[in-house]
């Protein structure tokens, strides 16, 4: 698989990608992914949980490899900090390569996501949750945002809850806990009843009608938001890598930080 000339970020974007699921498992290239993550594939007990996992990883893959010039299959990913036995856990960067941007991949019911800047990055993706699991979960939120989405009711509390569940899981991948973190330490509703988190940059990201998206960027200012659709047919294509970097942004938005900006998700239109 042929690599050209990398593609690169200018100063204060954030590119980010949405990936399609392969039509057939035959159309994930699996050869292109390193051991440990065919082990985690193969570890989901659904086929096409499997598939999805696999074919998000080499669509990782090959988006980096836009950037970086080398081969997907050559990239060395793995956690940012050693476990002391051996092992790599944290969060996800591209080892050995200097200059490497940063990204966050997330990926859920038939969509992915790669999120890539320069700064530290968590992204997030979800289908729209149900009411059912929007009770559920809200007991164990910061206290503010339950009073926040105890103000709404129906599928409009349901909504907020879905864009507030993605600010916060994105922002904890790019502190690189993940939920580990509890949920309920850190304020990321929409309204600024509570102190959020300093040094990031957090909203939800315009997507499509069945999923919702949020990116965390740390640092602080507006960040200009690329967003690319990679058709089915070209992501899983032999020189992908080559043709991937001509994909044109489909949509341009701005992201700020959603405090201030209440109902809006954070990301507006540009």
């Amino acid at each position: 698989m042929a690599v050209g000339d990398a593609l690169s970020i200018g100063e204060g974007e954030l590119h980010l990608w949405l990936l399609p699921p392969p039509l057939s498992p035959r159309d994930v290239p699996i050869g292109e992914l390193d051991a440990l993550e065919k082990r985690r594939a193969a570890a989901y007990v659904a086929a096409e949980n499997q598939r999805m996992y696999a074919a998000a990883h080499v669509g990782l893959r090959r988006v980096l490899a836009v950037y970086t010039g080398v081969e997907p299959r050559l990239l060395s990913i793995a956690g940012e900090r050693y476990d002391g036995a051996g092992g790599r856990h944290g969060r996800p960067r591209v080892l050995g390569i200097p200059g490497a941007p940063e990204f966050s991949l997330s990926h859920s019911h038939g969509l992915a996501v790669v999120a890539v800047t320069e700064p530290r990055v968590g992204a997030d993706v979800q289908r729209l949750p149900s009411e059912a699991t929007a009770e559920a979960v809200l007991p164990a939120l910061h206290p503010a945002e339950r009073d926040e989405l105890g103000r709404l009711s129906g599928g409009e509390r349901t909504r907020a809850f879905g864009r507030l569940w993605t600010r916060k899981e994105a922002y904890l991948k790019g502190l690189g806990t993940g939920l580990g973190r509890g949920v309920h330490l850190d304020y990321l509703g929409e309204y600024g009843t509570g102190d959020r988190p300093a040094g990031w940059v957090v909203g939800n990201l315009p997507l499509c009608e069945s999923h919702i998206a949020a990116v965390a960027v740390m640092g602080s200012g507006d960040r200009r938001v690329l967003i690319r659709s990679v058709p089915e047919a070209l992501l899983y294509a032999h020189d992908a890598a080559d043709r991937i970097a001509t994909v044109e942004p489909g949509l341009h938005a701005l992201l700020r930080d959603v405090a201030g900006e209440a109902g809006d998700g954070g990301a507006r239109a540009a």
